[in-house]
């Protein structure tokens, strides 16, 4: 069983709003989930991220892969954090 931490997209028609979920690779994208571990609201300028970095820190030692958005998303927020005074 591959384990992935992925999107889970909610929200309304032209409104959406994400969960970062830790799933099974077979599950579909809004399906059923091991665990929810943070959120993304892309409709804020902007988008906000808030992710339990303990938990994502404790799949990703367990061999959960996360997606490339995920990735990008905290790359950007790492970057992000780092420039702000």
């Amino acid at each position: 069983m591959a384990v992935h931490i992925r999107l889970a997209r909610h929200g309304s028609k032209k409104n959406p709003y994400y969960r970062i979920v830790v799933t099974d690779q077979r599950n579909p994208r809004d399906g059923r989930f091991i665990e929810n571990i943070g959120t993304y609201d892309p409709s804020a300028n902007p988008g906000v991220l808030k992710v339990d970095a303990t938990r994502y820190e404790y799949w990703t030692k367990q061999g959960a892969q996360p997606s490339h958005t995920i990735e990008r998303l905290l790359k950007l927020q790492s970057a992000a954090a780092a420039t702000s005074p």
